[in-house]
């Protein structure tokens, strides 16, 4: 069993809603509640911890209270996603496997959260990532837009959430990490040394960063209704 870290302290600058993203409406709801219904229907998910935008505690609370069964506590967000990241540990007990999630990504099922959690069992491994095969062509340019190289698609992974992880390596990377440049905290257990392995995932499991993605987030949730 694990429990659920949920990323939500952004301010959503980029998305021009006026309110943090997790806050933002979609279908009517805050986005934060799409996925910790996903959480609440997982099978391996025992309790979370949300990481909520500064000053928006209460209300995050009351959407949890709403959305979630399990028990949840949360906590107050930091200037960076793994600063937000390493303040929710710090206020769980015990030593469950944890299972990091952006609010940001409405769409992971709870069959997404699971699969990650079993596949961290079975490997054995450090950290499991859900991540999408890469389909376009990717290359790589300098600063002034020259090709440098075309990248080998077919071993290139587009990283998602949720990201599963023992603690152990997950509190070394936070404590001795740089978390304001970290992109996401496989990243961090890779930098010290630690063996991070790929779940595949639907590329459907977006992140929502601008209006656009909201509005294909919707079509998509509406799907489901």
């Amino acid at each position: 069993m694990a429990t659920a870290v949920v990323a939500a302290g952004g301010t959503g600058e980029r998305l021009g809603a006026g309110v943090p993203k997790a806050l933002v409406s979609l279908l009517g709801r805050p986005m934060i509640a799409w996925c910790l219904d996903a959480l609440d229907a997982s099978e391996r998910i025992l309790s979370a911890v949300i990481a909520a935008p500064p000053g928006h505690e209460d209300e995050v609370e009351a959407i949890a209270r709403d959305a979630l069964e399990m028990p949840f506590t949360v906590a107050t967000g930091g200037e960076n996603r793994s600063e937000s990241v390493a303040n929710a540990i710090g206020a769980l007990e015990g030593s469950y496997e944890l299972v990091i999630h952006d609010a940001a990504r409405p769409l992971a099922m709870p069959e997404l959260f699971d699969r990650c959690v079993e596949r961290l069992d079975h490997w054995r491994c450090d950290g499991v990532v859900a991540a999408a095969r890469a389909v376009d062509t990717i290359k790589e340019a300098d600063a002034g837009g020259r090709v440098i190289a075309t990248l080998e698609r077919g071993t290139l992974w587009a990283v998602q959430t949720p990201q599963a992880f023992q603690p152990g390596p997950l509190l070394k990377a936070l404590a001795q990490g740089d978390l304001a440049r970290a992109t996401d905290d496989a990243q961090l257990v890779e930098a010290v040394g630690g063996d991070i392995r790929v779940v595949e995932a639907p590329r459907h499991n977006l992140k929502i960063t601008n209006e656009q993605d909201l509005r294909i987030a919707e079509l998509l949730l509406g799907q489901r209704l």
